[in-house]
């Protein structure tokens, strides 16, 4: 079976699991008695299978011409050309819906982003919201697969950090294969069991804490893929509550370090985990951070007369941690006590703060977004040697050659990288501002769609934004600047670099 899909492209495969995913929705509407869109997701499965077995006919055993270039045009197409195939069976049960609405919730999805357009749960079916979360799903796990296939052994996705070698150039974990179907496929047979295990044991501890079966797998599939896509409901009321999100928390520690999850670690895993940079790194944010926000709303209700301060301290205290968490993570879920903090303290969202932490992002190889956890650490290691080498300018850095490279090499790499970030988010600003948007909403929109943190438009300023009243040209800067987000500007630079070298 696996050597005969190595005969097919990487989007011939990924069209095909599609069309296979599309009779889950249209099963779940079957069975909630809405024939009309079950009918529509069946008939659009049928299709796209029919369609896809035509272009596996047509493309089969088609060999690359550029070896090195070929995963990552591979890489590109899967984001360019999947979303329009997904948004097939989106807008057969959502008639409504235009074609470039179509295609942004698709982008939204498969990148992991979790942006709607429709943000009350009753302009759509569940079996809608249940397909978007799905798609979601899917695209956490493709992500994770083409972090171990494909962009580790480029150097690439944040593995440069620590290697040191040249960006885009084949010497990374493992080898470049000749056809990256191959290196796919094996990734997936490694990654796949624990992703879907670790979703399917989410999704039973959610039920036993009381949520709906749709509404569990949502958002067990949510946060695997740190999505942060519900159906049509916030989590915070879910009747899970925090039985459910103690459950959500510990699995969103997933995404702060590849060393938890099966295939190629970035980091070492013989060393201990209080050892791993990533998660260091993390645990100081998820102290500081609450520390920081539980003190500001502590002090915004100094003075006034209450009974019983120690349960609003408790449910402050796992509000902002909680959410804290999911922002780092790229997920984008509130805990049902946040708003509570908020009215305990009479004060206003601190959006910038979620604005900082999904721009930090999760781990290395991940599902997470942002710039990434291991980027930052190279970049305040190599602050601290510098201000060493200030005091003492003859003293030599220690702890081993890791330490030097992660420190020399990996901090350049990631300042390039964070450059580029940054020019990513002004120019994509500047084609926002130009489409029609104001400044905050234009900066809001550019960081949740760079950092793949789609619920950062409703929490992070004081009135949450409208999706829909987006013009056109607005909604599809948004949808380049998810795929841009989720794919990184420097796989792109690798992929025209390659293209110049190979002339």
């Amino acid at each position: 079976m696996i050597g005969r899909l190595q005969t097919l492209p990487l989007v011939v495969i990924l069209m095909g699991i599609g069309g296979i995913a599309s009779f889950v929705p249209g099963l779940h509407a079957f069975a909630m008695r809405d024939y009309p869109v079950g009918r529509s997701f069946f008939y659009a499965g049928a299709v796209m299978l029919f369609l896809t077995v035509m272009l596996g006919i047509v493309t089969q055993r088609q060999t690359q011409r550029q070896r090195q270039r070929g995963p990552l045009v591979a890489l590109l197409l899967t984001y360019l050309i999947l979303p329009l195939w997904l948004a097939i069976p989106f807008l057969g049960a959502a008639p409504q819906a235009t074609f470039v609405q179509g295609w942004f919730e698709m982008v939204s999805a498969l990148t992991t982003t979790g942006a709607t357009l429709w943000p009350k749960g009753s302009d759509l079916p569940q079996s809608v919201h249940l397909w978007r979360a799905l798609v979601g799903w899917g695209g956490g796990a493709f992500i994770l697969i083409a972090a171990a296939a494909i962009l580790a052994p480029l150097n690439l996705g944040g593995s440069e950090v620590v290697t040191g070698r040249t960006i885009g150039q084949a010497g990374g974990p493992g080898t470049v294969a000749s056809d990256p179907v191959r290196r796919f496929l094996l990734a997936a047979v490694i990654v796949g069991p624990s992703y879907f295990g670790l979703t399917l044991a989410l999704w039973a501890g959610l039920l036993i804490a009381g949520s709906s079966a749709t509404q569990g797998l949502c958002v067990a599939m949510s946060t695997l893929a740190t999505s942060g896509i519900t159906c049509g409901q916030p989590l915070a009321t879910h009747a899970a509550g925090r039985w459910g999100e103690a459950l959500v928390f510990l699995v969103l520690l997933v995404a702060l370090s590849r060393r938890l999850l099966p295939g190629p670690a970035v980091t070492d895993r013989r060393t201990s985990w209080w050892h791993d940079p990533e998660l260091r790194l993390a645990a100081m944010i998820l102290v500081v951070v609450p520390v920081a926000l539980f003190a500001r709303h502590w002090l915004g209700q100094l003075g006034e007369a209450s009974a019983d301060i120690v349960e609003p301290s408790l449910s402050a205290i796992w509000g902002v941690m909680f959410s804290s968490l999911s922002f780092l993570t790229t997920t984008g879920f509130v805990s049902a006590d946040w708003p509570e903090v908020l009215a305990w303290s009479g004060l206003s969202t601190p959006g910038l703060i979620f604005l900082g932490l999904a721009m930090l992002g999760g781990g290395v190889a991940t599902t997470a977004g942002g710039v990434k956890l291991l980027r930052i650490y190279a970049l305040a290691r190599h602050g601290q040697r510098e201000l060493e080498r200030i005091i003492h300018p003859n003293s030599v850095g220690g702890e081993g050659l890791a330490a030097r490279r992660l420190r020399h090499e990996g901090a350049f790499s990631a300042w390039v990288f964070f450059m580029l970030f940054a020019i990513s988010i002004a120019g994509l600003m500047l084609g926002l501002s130009m489409a029609g948007l104001d400044f905050q909403p234009a900066l809001v929109l550019t960081i949740a769609a760079l950092t793949t943190t789609g619920p950062l438009v409703t929490i992070a300023t004081e009135a949450p934004m409208i999706l829909t009243d987006l013009t056109v040209p607005a909604q599809i800067l948004a949808g380049a600047g998810m795929i841009l987000g989720r794919i990184e500007i420097l796989a792109l630079i690798a992929l025209f670099s390659l293209g110049e070298q190979r002339r």
